[in-house]
């Protein structure tokens, strides 16, 4: 499972603008439906909140990955945000987010959902790989970082 195979250009904000966890959910499926990725807003923003209520996806280390399961998805789905401000997430550790992961997956399906979910894992203990992504400038340098480290 590689990452960089389920994001493109469109599927990366640098800037995320959000200031909690909450307006961070909206932001970065309002990225999935602009570039059609997502259709039901509001069911993907309600299995992102059921799934936040077990537990903070906010891991620490400055790093968030909100996921959840749909019926209504095709397969996997993943977007990507920085943060230089750091969004209040509830993290683990209780420091503000600046990377966050996004995974949408299909219910039924956990297979691809759960390999991303350790390829995430993986890189984040990759040495240097999180100064490198929240140092890139544009999406394509963040798209260059993890065909490096993939």
């Amino acid at each position: 499972m590689r990452l960089r195979d389920l994001l493109d250009e469109s599927a990366v904000k640098l800037g995320l603008e959000s200031l909690d966890k909450e307006e961070c959910f909206e932001e970065m499926i309002d990225l999935l439906v602009r570039n059609g990725r997502v259709t039901d807003r509001e069911r993907v923003l309600e299995a992102i909140r059921e799934r936040e209520i077990q537990q903070t996806t906010g891991i620490g280390k400055g790093i968030a990955v909100p996921h959840g399961k749909l019926t209504s998805i095709d397969g996997l789905v993943a977007a990507l945000g920085m943060s230089a401000e750091g969004i209040e997430f509830d993290s683990s550790d209780g420091k503000p987010v600046h990377l966050v992961f996004l995974l949408l997956g299909r219910v039924g399906e956990p297979g691809p959902h759960l390999q991303a979910l350790a390829e995430i894992g993986r890189l984040l203990e990759t040495p240097g790989f999180y100064k490198r992504m929240i140092a890139a400038r544009t999406s394509q340098e963040v798209l260059d970082i993890l065909d490096d480290e993939e």
